[in-house]
């Protein structure tokens, strides 16, 4: 009987390939057969990145600000120019911005956070639906977050953002019925990541995210790991996951759960 998780063949576009998310699914995917194209703003941190997977994932990193349509257009081209297509789409990049109350945040961070999380979603679903669209087939899974499905203080802007995702999300899963073309998103919770003591620290200067007075607040009394979270991501990606559609997949060990 076929292994219905691998990805033997498939191509997976990433971006925000160079974080802690994206480069653990880059590794978890590549690890199940999959070619991988790598996005990242950072060139330094991408090709570092790249250089941890396989040869046998035959890895193309590519250089782009996701929030420019000319760069989304780009590396989607170049995909599909040097691979052959997109299979997998991993709609990962995303910034936390400023941590502040919604009183001082300037419109400036405001909007740089919408463009990254929110139009760099819209762009990467514009230009490569029209890829697997037309191949019949595919797998978009976009970054969101528990902070989209609920408040959270010092957050307002990068909550905002992640509930569009949600949104869009379940919009698009709806445009594809019928298309062969799947499209989910992944709401990841306390994650040890750099964007966890990004925002930890902007809360609370000094504070550690593993501080027991935050675990406590999460059923699992631990934070997540990013390779959890590709777990989920590897899961929607591959055919086992073919029934599911315009679904929102909390990792965050109970914390959205009451």
């Amino acid at each position: 009987m076929a292994d219905d998780t691998r990805l033997d063949g498939k191509v997976a576009l990433i971006t925000g390939a160079a974080g802690e998310i994206g480069s653990a699914t880059m590794q978890l995917l590549a690890a199940r057969g999959a070619r991988i194209v790598a996005v990242d703003r950072d060139e330094i941190q991408l090709q570092n990145a790249v250089a941890k997977l396989p040869v046998e994932a035959h890895p193309i990193a590519l250089t782009a600000d996701v929030s420019r349509e000319e760069d989304v257009a780009g590396y989607v081209s170049r995909a599909v120019a040097a691979a052959g297509g997109v299979d997998v789409f991993f709609n990962n990049a995303g910034i936390e911005g400023d941590v502040a109350p919604i009183q001082d945040y300037s419109l400036e961070a405001f909007r740089r956070v919408l463009d990254v999380n929110v139009v760099g979603v819209f762009l990467g679903m514009k230009h490569v639906l029209p890829v697997m669209l037309k191949n019949g087939a595919g797998s978009i899974i976009n970054t969101a977050s528990i902070a989209g499905l609920i408040g959270s203080p010092h957050i307002a802007v990068y909550s905002a953002s992640k509930h569009a995702v949600i949104g869009l999300t379940k919009s698009v899963a709806i445009e594809c019925s019928g298309t062969g073309v799947r499209v989910n998103c992944v709401c990841p919770g306390l994650i040890q990541s750099r964007m966890l003591s990004s925002i930890i620290e902007g809360r609370t200067p000094g504070a550690r995210a593993d501080a027991d007075s935050i675990l406590q607040r999460i059923p699992a009394r631990r934070l997540g790991a990013a390779a959890e979270v590709a777990s989920v991501v590897a899961f929607l990606a591959c055919d086992a996951a073919s029934y599911v559609s315009g679904s929102a997949y909390t990792v965050d060990g109970g914390r959205t759960a009451s």
